[in-house]
């Protein structure tokens, strides 16, 4: 949620950025709303000084007064309804950095990383060679859950542990706090947070409507409510979380619908931070690094893509993804992301430190360790051999005990 009083002093900034997002808020109407909002307030304040003048002297008037008091209320309330529900719908705005455009074709590529494996034989793809080896069941898993489920076995569910272990060892060491966290959140931690402010974003997400609880996306979803209502004393402070996470994939019917690519539920390598504001774009650019050192480590081939502005989410103010190299498919794909969300979250959750100049929100960030489906499907492709086997990168061969599949 962005400061009402930001939006006062600026609002061609606000609606430029809005735009930029390619969202549509009536801010004019925020802005009336507001000038309502404190005209009554100030209207009842007066009022309520009046009443408290007027004493045990005249009871008459001094009813009077309450009752006006009381009529206003009803507006106050309708004013304050609608102002907060617009209030919500402005996404965060964009960094002055982040490149301008309207979708995919508009991000622009900053870097590119590693060598393309060069293959004496045409490379397959990961769902093809892990079929044959028995390593993936799309099949049973759509009988016991159906579509978008798969079954990891044998070895490559050995190197989903592998995984983790490499990252939680990698990121800990940079003072990550390791956490496991639940899986469920309040559907009003979940808005603060800013995932379902849209029918679009609610789309996305499981809901239990008996218990009021979502599924998580990402666990950054239910790290950052973590410290909702509290003052941090000591900043940045770090977590790395390990959680399986949902998503409905509302609007990717008739693409990726085979395999491990796209699917309802999968595990994740997660990153968050809180903040000082005048660090969180130096932290964003660590949260980036730290995911191409662990992408190095696996040396598997990537480029860094820093996203425009209609492809951010609500909550991003700047993305960064990190796309791997897939020969099997002969492109790139997202197996990374990392989001500077500056206050935005942190307003709504009400997560402040001790400023100079009093207390000030955090700002937030999150970022991809790894996807761990989506990695096992770059290890897979990179790593193939022409017999079907698959090589294991050297990084993970202390956590499995096997060099090859």
């Amino acid at each position: 949620m962005l400061d009402i009083k930001f939006i006062r002093q600026n609002p061609y900034k606000v609606k430029e950025g809005i735009a930029k997002k390619q969202t549509r808020v009536d801010i004019d109407r925020i802005l009336d709303l507001d000038k309502k909002k404190r005209e009554l307030l100030q209207k009842v304040e007066t009022l309520r000084k009046e009443q408290k003048k007027l004493g045990k002297d005249n009871i008459n008037q001094a009813q009077k007064i309450k009752a006006e008091i009381k009529g206003l209320a009803p507006e106050l309330e309708k004013v304050e309804k609608e102002l907060d529900f617009l209030l919500q719908q402005i996404p965060n705005l964009p960094l002055d950095a982040v490149p301008v455009g309207k979708e995919e074709k508009d991000n622009v590529v900053l870097k590119e990383w590693g060598k393309k494996p060069n293959f004496n034989f045409t490379p397959k793809d990961y769902l093809e060679i892990a079929q044959v080896a028995d390593l993936i069941d799309i099949k049973r898993a759509a009988k016991v859950s159906g579509t978008r489920f798969g079954y990891l076995k044998g070895k490559l569910a050995q190197l989903e542990f592998a995984l983790i272990n490499l990252a939680t060892d990698i990121l800990t060491k940079e003072g990550f706090v390791m956490i496991v966290p639940p899986v469920m959140i309040k559907d009003k931690m979940m808005e603060a947070m800013g995932y379902v402010d849209t029918e679009a974003d609610q789309a996305e997400r499981y809901f239990l409507d008996k218990d009021s609880l979502y599924l998580v996306g990402t666990s950054e979803q239910v790290i950052g409510p973590m410290h909702a209502e509290e003052i941090l004393k000591e900043l940045p402070k770090r977590y790395v979380a390990f959680s399986t996470c949902f998503r409905r994939e509302a609007g990717a019917y008739g693409k990726d619908t085979k395999g491990i690519l796209r699917v309802h539920q999968f595990d994740k390598v997660e990153m968050f931070t809180f903040c000082q504001p005048k660090a969180s774009e130096k932290e964003h650019l660590f949260m980036l690094k730290m995911e191409e050192k662990l992408m190095q480590l696996l040396n598997i081939p990537y480029r860094v893509v820093h996203l425009c502005t209609g492809e951010l989410a609500r909550p991003s103010a700047a993305t960064y993804d990190i796309e791997s190299w897939m020969p099997g498919q002969n492109c790139y794909r997202e197996t990374h992301s990392t989001s500077n969300c500056t206050d935005f979250q942190a307003r709504r959750l009400n997560i402040r430190f001790q400023g100079k100049a009093g207390l000030e929100f955090c700002h937030t960030l999150n970022g991809t360790a790894l996807a761990i489906g989506r990695t096992l499907i770059a290890i897979i492709e990179n790593y193939q051999q022409k017999d079907g086997s698959i090589l294991v990168p050297k990084a993970l061969h202390k956590y499995t005990g096997f060099k090859a599949i």
